[in-house]
């Protein structure tokens, strides 16, 4: 996979550019975990195929231009056949101008990009299959993402300034009074431009923490990483890892995967 960070003018708005070549993964579906982001993602060859759950036969297929929501929770994508693929992450808050929707419209759900930019969709697929490299797939997917930002209305103050300070703290009821606003008109505001409630997305921000530490602290103790990330003690680690990832932290590990955000299902498990 190819990936790196985007031009200054775009920084404020997408985290990250990406564009996959036909990799083959050794199992047949992979749990995608929550990042409290939104993505967006053009499949170039198979269309974006999802499951209830590793037990699911048969699952849906969505579609080859899909917005994924911000999500609170782990979905399970097949990945048996090779695929390119290019996307985009976004930065919280960044929805509705790149996308022209308020971030809880799109929220714990995909949505086809058809639905929201009509034929452009598959318009803008269309020029990224002619790109003759992932690089210049990523550098096209650059300026269709500059283009979407023309005559924008910027991010609430509100919310900036609350994402600022998520980066050190995630005692929500100070972030609100700081910000001013009541607790039911500041969480109205947050919701609409991050696509999760303030306590959700600060619940992910330190699963993400814990993961990062998981990828690089191999023989720390878990209870050590759970208080490093922010965790009352174990226990508290434990539920939320679960709930988040759909596998234990011991499993976590012992799976290795080769991204932190893609969990290979062991293939009895989806069956």
């Amino acid at each position: 996979m190819l990936a790196r960070a985007p031009k200054p003018h775009l920084r404020p708005f997408v985290q990250v550019l990406w564009a996959s070549g036909e990799s083959q993964s050794m199992a047949e579906r992979e749990y995608m975990l929550p990042t409290g982001a939104m993505h967006l993602v053009f499949c170039l060859d198979a269309p974006l195929h999802l499951y209830d759950d590793p037990q699911d036969p048969t699952g849906h297929i969505l579609g080859h231009s899909v917005i994924g929501g911000a999500r609170s929770t782990f979905y399970v994508k097949d990945v048996s056949r090779p695929t390119r693929s290019v996307g985009a992450q976004f930065r919280p808050g960044a929805a509705e101008l790149l996308l022209g929707v308020p971030a809880d419209a799109l929220m714990e759900r995909h949505t086809r990009l058809e639905d929201l930019w009509g034929r452009g969709a598959g318009e803008y697929r269309e020029r990224l299959l002619e790109a003759r490299s992932p690089e210049a797939a990523v550098d096209l997917m650059e300026s269709l993402l500059t283009a979407r930002l023309a005559q924008r209305r910027m991010l609430h103050p509100c919310v900036a300034g609350a994402l600022e300070l998520f980066g050190d703290t995630a005692d929500v009821r100070a972030v609100v009074d700081a910000s001013g606003y009541s607790h039911r008109r500041f969480i109205a505001l947050f919701r609409e431009a991050v696509g999760l409630t303030p306590k959700v997305f600060c619940r992910i921000q330190r699963f993400q923490r814990a993961l990062a530490w998981v990828a690089s602290e191999h023989n720390a103790s878990w209870a050590d990483l759970a208080l490093r990330a922010g965790y009352a003690d174990q226990a508290h680690f434990n539920r939320d890892f679960r709930e988040f990832a759909g596998v234990s932290p011991g499993i976590y590990r012992e799976l290795a995967p080769v991204s932190r955000q893609h969990v290979p299902i062991p293939r009895t498990s989806s069956r």
